[in-house]
């Protein structure tokens, strides 16, 4: 089974059925095992009825009870290695799966990771979500084929050939057995790949719908949008729920024939046998050994039918995830090298200019205007930056997120001890830890906790309020102490008074370093070295925060409306102090 820190290798993507064929080649060794200890279980199974037929006719009527104690015996060490050979089979078979779903996820894992910024503008959390927890297990579901289904293809073919020693007409019908299977189960199992196709993709956005629910409750709460939201997500698992009856209603019909057919099969095969027997073309013991054959293909028949029904839904899952691997992250062509040392950043689409080893800060009155700025100097999308003088995207993507960190006020907060949650990818020192604690003012956020950086912490955070977040993602971002740190909106969900001390605190741990901060608040803003106005996407007004105050009206308007905002939400102080 494939180790934790294993490569998986390289999938074969070029569609469903060769992806399932990739996750068999990655374990010849166990893949064959499972098809030989099938093959070996099914054929013992096979092998009973030929026992007991001799049993039968060389001792039981015979009156020979040495010969029939005999025969008996070797039917029961013959079940007895039959026992060992099915838990053996058992273990293989799910070494198999396991190993097939773990290869999975860790490729899943690792594409995910390469494709970094470009995965939420690909595909959709709930798509995704989707294939990890269920396509996944479908996928390995499906691998039974390679043990069981091995087995099943051996063991008919061994029935038949027993049955020619008995009769011609016999092996004929059993032979005819599996195409007339496959004509019955062929047309249904075209349908239910593509009910599932339809249910998978449902599934898929009601699963997005479930994340956005989880987590923007309480801004829906507060916005009075709870109900409109949830009239969308019934509606949406009401449309889940009618396809899943179309999925269920053509599964039905495939699980009825997969107990109907083999029935249908003994029937077919114990009848003529009975008048042969009966017109003395046969002996009682091959009549048993007949039926014992018809019973033992009941087994193989009815996994064909679930063969078929695994295998479907197997391919389904495999081409989403396929079409999940195709996906390629963002071109990176860049071949120039990085600056040498801390250098200018430079958009030519909105004239904003970060001097190196300063605090520059970006105040727009439409947000989503300074966002932009900062994605382009993250290279975060297409780009025009200069970075000291050669073009951002010439050089290459890791040594840019190597110096330069966007963080974004609504980043992931993964679960897990806090400590880790903040160290990331950047183990530090305990001092450091403190430091970047008090520089983000989260203190009081490290005390409330139950085992201060020991804590263990829900995904997203979702146990901590929104400041508390916030200052949580402060934190992250000072830790890894990154050359260049563009911050969006880093205080902008703290009160007044905690949003002034992490001004402050923020100066002083980047003093010397380059830091852009995206905001409007005077707070804030009074503590940069330049403040640049954006207007229409563009630099309007640059300088010291009180300068833009007495020189720019619109700047002034913009900051004065933060400041009483902030005042309306709790801030003390009025307007004009807030403001200075």
């Amino acid at each position: 089974m494939i180790d934790a820190y294993e490569d998986p290798g390289t999938p074969d993507a070029r569609g469903g059925w060769w992806y399932l064929w990739w996750l068999v080649r990655c374990q010849p060794g166990r893949s064959a095992a499972g098809a030989l200890l099938g093959s070996g279980w099914m054929v013992l199974l096979a092998a009973q009825p030929y026992l007991m037929a001799r049993a039968v006719d060389d001792g039981l009527l015979s009156g020979r009870l040495g010969v029939l104690a005999g025969w008996t015996g070797v039917m029961f060490v013959a079940g007895s290695v039959n026992a060992w050979l099915s838990i053996l089979r058992h273990r293989t078979m799910t070494r198999v799966r396991m190993d097939a779903n773990f290869r999975t996820v860790k490729v899943l894992v690792g594409h995910v990771m390469r494709l970094g910024a470009a995965l939420p503008r690909r595909a959709g959390a709930g798509e995704v979500v989707t294939i990890g927890v269920g396509d996944v297990q479908v996928m390995a579901q499906a691998l039974t084929v390679v043990g069981p289904g091995v087995g099943a293809i051996v063991v008919y073919g061994v029935v038949a050939g027993l049955l020619l020693t008995i009769s011609a007409p016999l092996a004929a019908v059993v032979l005819l057995g599996v195409p007339v299977t496959a004509l019955l189960t062929g047309p249904l199992a075209r349908r239910l790949q593509g009910a599932e196709s339809g249910y998978r993709e449902r599934q898929g956005v009601l699963a997005a719908r479930i994340g956005d629910l989880a987590g923007g409750l309480r801004v829906l709460n507060g916005l009075g949008g709870k109900g409109l939201f949830a009239d969308a997500f019934r509606n949406d698992s009401q449309r889940l729920r009618a396809q899943g009856y179309r999925v269920g209603a053509v599964a039905s019909w495939v699980q009825a024939l997969g107990v109907g057919l083999p029935t249908l099969l003994l029937a077919a095969v114990t009848w003529p046998a009975a008048r042969l027997t009966a017109q003395g073309e046969i002996s009682v013991g091959e009549l048993v050994s007949v039926y014992g054959y018809a019973a033992v293909l009941v087994g193989p028949v009815a996994f064909f039918v679930q063969m078929a029904y695994d295998l479907n839904r197997g391919v389904v899952a495999a081409r989403r995830t396929v079409r999940l691997l195709r996906l390629e992250p963002e071109p990176d062509a860049g071949t120039r090298p990085a600056p040498a040392g801390p250098a200018e950043l430079h958009d030519p689409a909105s004239g904003v200019r970060v001097v190196p080893g300063r605090l520059t800060a970006l105040a727009a009155a439409r947000p989503a205007e300074a966002a932009a700025v900062v994605d382009r100097l993250g290279r975060y999308g297409p780009t025009d930056v200069t970075w000291g003088g050669s073009r951002l995207d010439a050089v290459p993507l890791t040594d840019v997120r190597r110096r330069i960190l966007v963080a974004d006020n609504e980043a992931d907060l993964f679960a897990g001890p806090l400590r880790e949650v903040v160290a990331a990818a950047h183990p530090s020192d305990e001092a450091a830890l403190r430091r970047a604690v008090h520089a983000a003012a989260a203190e009081d956020v490290v005390r409330g906790l139950p085992d201060g950086l020991d804590s263990v912490v829900a995904g997203q955070g979702r146990s901590l309020s929104g400041g508390q977040r916030q200052r949580l993602r402060l934190v992250r971002a000072l830790l890894a102490d990154p050359e260049v740190l563009l911050a969006v909106e880093p205080a902008s969900a703290l009160d007044a008074h905690t949003e002034a001390t992490v001004a402050e605190r923020l100066r002083a741990a980047r003093s010397g370093r380059t830091t852009v901060v995206t905001t409007t608040s005077p707070l804030v803003l009074d503590h940069a070295d330049t403040v640049l106005f954006l207007a229409d996407g563009k630099v309007a007004a640059s300088g010291p925060h009180r300068r833009l105050l007495a020189e720019e009206p619109r700047y002034r308007a913009l900051v004065a409306r933060d400041a009483e905002e902030s005042e309306g939400g709790g801030a003390t102080g009025d307007v004009a102090g807030v403001v200075r």
